[in-house]
């Protein structure tokens, strides 16, 4: 490869221009960093759907917008939600942070050089960018910070269908079969803010994912056609966070954000950018790009956020072993919790006391059968998860 030079220098160069990648580079644009932001195609519609929990829109950038509707849950018995529930609207929030100051560059992204004073990264087409701190956002793929995780990882599944009907409800989870299936999956439903909803059958985490053939099968066994526009979902809950490397900070999917619970990373990424900017932007202000990388990485994976993670790896060992008769009853348990619990487990990234008490509040209201289940797969060696 020739590699060309290029004038193109920054503070920050950051590598993926989906939701993360966009959230932090925008972030690091309004602390009067020049960022650069770099993808195969900057441009490009967000495909998937995103939700959140209502109150974690106020980490969206201003003139975002979204679906605010009510959930409910379906496990033994049905219960509406406490929390409310939010849908993206992803043409909004493309527009708010791609306004914000940051450089775009068309390429894909090979490989980084560091080096005392910043890094140099390489892209396919043999053009050489500088920068003084490296953000990853590529994903699962993981371009700048090891590549794609080896063996065969824990999956989140989904295939769904688009129909021409608004719906005043979010269905979060029903777990009660398909006819003629077990009750492994759940069915999804969520109004879109364009006023369709999109209805999909998903395997919450399974090693490997299960095939879109066989979610097919399920959604139209529930009746529902399987015509018009379509989304399917297939991508890792059990990143870890990846080994440091030389002048790269990951972020979002590609630093293991992932909650292994829910499949969740959006939320997380809007919130925690704001924080990896500050770092980097201070740092560079009094010590070297190095120093930057660093602190912006222990922005990103604290030790309390480290702990926590261990306690979902141990949840997530559980629904991996829970036989298929048994999911609806965890979930029963689980949203039978007071809603404070269920909030700091679902999105208490530091909250070790939070997420440790939920699960103890699970394992005291599960019946005799599921918490002897709990116990036998909480405590499989840490290789397993």
């Amino acid at each position: 490869m020739i590699l060309h030079v290029d004038r193109l220098a920054s503070d920050v160069l950051v590598v993926g221009a989906g939701p993360a990648g966009w959230a932090v580079a925008a972030g690091c644009a309004e602390r009067g960093l020049d960022t650069l932001l770099v993808d195969p195609y900057p441009q490009r519609r967000w495909a998937a759907t995103y939700g959140m929990w209502a109150e974690e829109c106020a980490l969206l950038p201003a003139g975002s917008r979204w679906v605010e509707v009510g959930a409910r849950v379906v496990a033994v018995t049905e219960r509406v939600l406490a929390r409310r529930y939010a849908v993206l609207d992803n043409e909004s929030v493309q527009a708010a942070v791609g306004g914000r100051g940051v450089r775009v560059v068309e390429g894909a992204v090979a490989a980084v050089a560091h080096g005392p004073r910043g890094n140099a990264v390489a892209l396919t087409s043999g053009r050489l960018l500088a920068a003084a701190a490296v953000v990853d956002a590529s994903g699962a793929g993981r371009v700048l910070s090891g590549g794609p995780v080896p063996g065969q990882r824990v999956e989140q599944t989904a295939f769904g269908v688009v129909i021409e009907e608004q719906r005043a409800e979010a269905t979060f989870m029903d777990w009660r079969p398909p006819p003629g299936f077990d009750g492994s999956t759940f069915l999804y439903a969520v109004p879109l803010p364009n006023g369709r909803t999109l209805v999909e059958e998903t395997s919450l985490a399974r090693r490997p994912g299960m095939t879109v053939g066989e979610l097919r099968a399920r959604l139209a066994a529930r009746g529902v056609p399987l015509t018009g526009e379509v989304e399917w979902v297939r991508f890792p809950v059990d990143l870890p966070p990846p080994r440091a490397r030389a002048g790269v900070v990951p972020f979002g999917v590609a630093a293991g954000l992932v909650h292994p619970a829910t499949g969740y990373s959006v939320a997380e990424a809007f919130r925690l950018a704001p924080g990896v900017a500050a770092a980097i932007a201070d740092a560079l202000d009094r010590s070297t790009p190095d120093r930057a990388v660093r602190a912006a990485r222990r922005v990103v994976w604290t030790p309390r956020a480290r702990v926590v993670r261990g306690l979902r790896r141990r949840g997530l060992a559980v629904l991996l072993g829970l036989p298929p008769d048994r999911v609806a009853e965890f979930f029963e348990v689980f949203f039978g919790l007071p809603v404070e619990l269920q909030r700091r487990y679902l999105g208490g990234r530091e909250d070790v006391g939070g997420t440790a008490a939920a699960m103890a509040r699970v394992f005291a209201g599960a019946s005799p059968a599921l918490r002897g289940l709990i116990v036998r797969h909480a405590f499989r060696p840490p290789g397993v998860v």
